[in-house]
């Protein structure tokens, strides 16, 4: 049995090493599997891709994949399952984050227990900070609100796939890439795992605030219209509000020697009608530059060197 662990990462040069060390450690307590470590460069800027061929020319089992730039973290997850030969994948983040530790356990709900896809799902750290918590939350919420799947609140992009899984993954072309709404999307037998995040090692996260809004609107908009149809309603509702406020305005100026002051009521109707038009061409915008990303059919991830096969 070949297993095949996927690992993007983006200037992280101080942790390649122990995760390395720390993988092949777990994983060569397992006696009847072979392995493969596919670590997956996103256009570091540091010494990373320096480390990688070194480790390389060391040990064979470890790959490398080189992007000519940043492509992001979902692309690279994509890069390395297509290029991983294993019986099953597991991907995970080089950050040491995800502990290495739970491999055999990942291993043996899929070899016993017969599930395809085991991901994780990550417990709340007290050491966390009050502004990831209620943002990690938010994120689950609105998720869930708003798209048509179920995404486990804490799920995390460690987890394992079968090859059958994988194969199915390979061929689709969705650009941007939303990991975290493909496998609930996908089916197949799933189960999930708890997991503690290990303190980062080295460096620093690279998900800003920024990113992370802009990962949940990916989501949202790539397995769902509800905010199209949210839309839809929200003007409609405007609409038949602004009809009857124009036959009181008719009534009162017909039938009462009431003098309708206008000048208040029209600038607060007009920014609010003004203002959710807005939004909601904006929302529209997002749907329309999908399909414009879609319609260029553009490679997910260029890559600029890797290690020889």
């Amino acid at each position: 049995m070949l297993l095949s662990i996927v690992i993007p990462i983006m200037n992280e040069e101080g942790n390649i090493e122990l995760v390395t060390a720390k993988i092949i450690e777990v994983i060569e307590k397992i006696s009847d599997y072979e392995y493969e470590l596919i670590f997956v460069d996103d256009g570091s800027t540091d010494n990373s891709l320096l480390l990688l061929k070194k480790l390389h020319a060391h040990n064979k089992k470890i790959k490398y994949i080189s992007f000519s730039r940043n492509f992001g973290h979902q692309n690279a997850l994509k890069a390395g399952l297509d290029y991983a030969q294993g019986d099953c994948v597991i991907s995970m983040d080089g950050d040491m984050q995800h502990p290495p530790e739970l491999i055999p356990a990942m291993i043996a709900k899929w070899r016993k227990d017969g599930y395809d896809i085991v991901y994780t799902v990550r417990k709340d750290d007290p050491k966390l900070g009050y502004f990831k918590k209620i943002s990690s939350y938010l994120f689950y919420k609105f998720m869930n609100l708003f798209s048509d799947i179920n995404i486990e609140p804490g799920s995390a992009d460690f987890r394992l796939l079968n090859k059958t899984v994988v194969q199915v993954i390979k061929q689709l072309h969705e650009n941007p890439l939303f990991f975290r709404g493909i496998i609930p999307w996908v089916g197949f037998k799933q189960c999930a795992i708890e997991y503690v995040p290990n303190e980062r090692f080295w460096g620093a996260s690279k998900y800003s605030l920024k990113k992370m809004m802009n990962f949940a609107i990916t989501g949202i908009s790539s397995f769902s219209i509800k905010p199209l149809m949210l839309s839809a309603y929200c003007g409609f509702f405007i609409s038949l509000t602004a009809f009857c406020y124009g036959l009181y305005a008719i009534f009162t100026k017909i039938f009462t020697d009431t003098v309708i002051s206008g000048w208040t009521s029209t600038l607060v109707i007009v920014s609010f009608i003004g203002g959710i038009q807005l939004i909601v061409m904006g929302i529209i915008g997002i749907y329309l530059g999908k399909l414009f990303m879609e319609f260029k059919g553009r490679p997910e991830y260029i890559i600029r060197e890797k290690s020889d096969e």
